[in-house]
């Protein structure tokens, strides 16, 4: 089915293992293109989730990251794709081989985002995803942040508020028309001992 915004697992994955970040470390510094502007401009009159960017603007891997997983912003996957990969198709290629890589086989991406309800997934396709996300300590550190500060958008909460309640560390959630609510929750819980 339709998995809206849990595919940006999967885009950070990708990117995270293109372009390692150490736990803590900021990354390499990406700069916002026209080309970027355009496609915020497009998502933002099209009832997207975004974070503003302006054309020349300078983030670096980590706050894309943070934005992409926290604040669920379409406009950073195709940032960050397009960075990575040269183009949203290569960049997508990558994400279903990375996938079927992890076991995901029932799961197949069309778009960088989830925005396209064509990417899609099953529920133990997308534990699978988040189980090995988890695993690399960037991620698993970002998607824990109860909020985020960026230049132009100043401090927002993480839009999982569960981060922080009841031992939740995580991951991601998601949400189109055609996906309904989805999400993919991570915590650390001590049963008997």
């Amino acid at each position: 089915v339709p998995i809206a915004s849990l595919t940006k697992m999967t885009n950070a994955l990708v990117v995270i293992r293109d372009h390692p970040v150490p736990a803590g470390a900021s990354g390499p510094d990406i700069t916002i293109t026209a080309d970027d502007y355009a496609e915020y401009q497009n998502e933002l009159h099209n009832d997207q989730s975004t974070v503003a960017i302006q054309t020349g603007e300078v983030l670096t891997e980590r706050q894309m990251l943070e934005a992409l997983l926290t604040q669920s912003a379409n406009d950073i996957a195709y940032t960050l794709a397009t960075w990575d990969a040269g183009s949203i198709p290569a960049f997508v290629g990558k994400m279903n081989a990375l996938a079927l890589s992890l076991g995901a086989t029932s799961t197949h991406y069309v778009d960088a985002s989830g925005y396209d309800p064509h990417s899609v997934s099953t529920a133990a396709d997308c534990l699978r995803i988040a189980g090995a996300a988890m695993l690399v300590p960037t991620f698993a550190e970002v998607v824990a942040m109860a909020s985020i500060t960026l230049p132009l958008v100043g401090t927002v909460p993480n839009v999982v508020t569960e981060i922080g309640k009841n031992g939740v560390i995580g991951v991601k959630s998601g949400y189109t028309s055609e996906a309904g609510g989805c999400m993919v929750l991570a915590a650390d819980r001590v049963v008997q001992g």
